[in-house]
């Protein structure tokens, strides 16, 4: 745990800000000097935390880091008010500076400033004040401050992934529910691969995750706390099972069931219980997700003929298509902003993640390959994530693009890895 608190400027705020709203941006030069440390120690602690400070806000796109042999002032001159002018110089539009220090047996504070360069201001200052182990989290947070500063739009550091990591030959996969940072850091297996899990879902508080174990003799949906380990079965359902997705309250999960040749919606309660039936189509209803508000559920189905996308009440009611584009569509995700609807779609014999409105308007395809699978959004609707195989090298790895198109990114991963979910920022 770690508390923060504001550091006044001084100064009338800036405005500097970087343009998100249109396609390709050119990334603004931002100065991260090393956090100036009270001991030895302390500064070498404070290089790695601007470090990942750094590795968050250029692996956004929106940034680029100044390196820091360009530097005129040293972190310790930093402490005070910069010479403005000579960050200037190197066309620094935006310089993080601060301290960090020890506190107590296991306790670290952190005190950093944003500084717009060409208006000679403080845009924020802030302190946290935590455990020493929680450095990198720290870290993120700060990267999420200036992101939030500079762009508009709230951050997505300081939060998790959780996901399938895959080992072994095709005919006996082991599948492992893992979780670990949005950068790959503090990865943790959470199963021990004696059992087939798929699909991992975190609740939205970001502290459960609601997953599938296929085990005889049915599939039964297991719901695992993250801070304590403990996990529970919510339930056993006849026939094979699907894609547990919570309600955005929390208190609901979504779920296909597939029995008797026939596949269908069900919403169940987050607690257990049974579940209510909100498709009856002789069709194949899968893929289900609820929009940001609860109010309405996308989901895949091939009532029209072929696998195209359809948008419902959450009660089941007032069902209509909303994509009509040629190829087959499948894996819709709702947009945690509610304006867009990520999916996957299979086109003249490839694979793409693409986004549409909620109406079905403005389709647009971000990437394409062999096999792109399992969108998930950030927490601000900016960047998604999904899986990609790749038969070349037999692998499957993560990827992360922005909903313009550009910067496509790979998620680091000790295996093979698949059905990515995105946690909210951690609170």
């Amino acid at each position: 745990m770690f508390t923060v608190g504001g550091l006044g400027a001084g100064q009338a705020e800036a405005q500097l800000k970087v343009d998100i709203t249109s396609g390709r941006v050119e990334p603004m030069p931002v100065a991260l000097s090393p956090l100036a440390g009270v001991s030895a120690d302390d500064a070498s602690l404070g290089v790695a935390m601007i470090d990942v400070v750094g590795a968050d806000l250029q692996g956004s796109g929106l940034f680029r880091v100044i390196d820091r042999r360009a530097y005129i002032q040293s972190p310790q001159e930093l402490q005070g008010i910069p010479r403005f002018a000579d960050w200037r110089q190197i066309n620094a539009q935006a310089l993080v500076s601060g301290t960090v220090g020890r506190q107590g047996a296991n306790g670290i504070f952190v005190e950093f400033r944003l500084w717009d360069i060409f208006a000679g201001s403080q845009m924020r200052g802030l302190r946290f004040d935590g455990d020493a182990g929680e450095w990198r989290r720290i870290a993120h947070k700060i990267a999420d401050v200036v992101y939030e500063r500079l762009t508009g739009d709230s951050g997505y550091f300081d939060t998790r992934i959780v996901y399938i990591s895959e080992t072994g030959p095709a005919t006996r996969r082991v599948k492992r529910l893992a979780i670990m940072d949005q950068d790959g850091a503090g990865h943790t297996f959470l199963t021990d691969g004696g059992q087939l899990v798929l699909t991992p879902h975190i609740s939205p508080d970001g502290r459960r995750v609601a997953y599938l174990v296929y085990q005889s003799p049915m599939p039964k949906v297991f719901m695992r706390d993250l801070a304590t380990g403990r996990q529970n079965a919510l339930g056993s359902f006849r026939g094979m099972s699907f894609s547990p997705r919570f309600s955005p309250d929390g208190s609901r999960l979504l779920m296909t069931l597939a029995a008797d040749g026939n596949s269908d919606i069900f919403a169940f309660s987050a607690s257990g219980g049974d579940p209510r039936r909100l498709t009856s189509s002789p069709a194949i209803d899968t893929s289900p997700s609820y929009s940001p508000d609860g109010r309405s559920i996308s989901f895949n189905s091939d009532r029209g003929g072929s696998p195209q996308l359809y948008v419902m009440d959450a009660d089941g009611g007032n069902v209509r298509r909303i994509s009509y584009g040629a190829g087959n569509y499948g894996s819709p995700a709702w947009s945690p902003r509610g304006d867009l609807i990520a999916f996957t779609k299979i086109k003249g014999g490839m694979f793409h993640i693409g986004v549409m409105e909620p109406d079905g308007g403005n389709e647009r395809l971000l990437t394409r390959s062999f096999l792109d699978q399992g969108p998930t959004w950030s927490p601000n609707g900016r960047v998604i994530m999904f899986s990609r195989e790749d038969p070349v090298r037999d692998r499957t790895r993560l990827f992360t693009i922005d909903i313009t198109g550009y910067n496509e990114r790979e998620v680091p991963t000790p295996l093979d890895a698949s059905d990515p979910d995105w946690s909210p920022l951690i609170s």
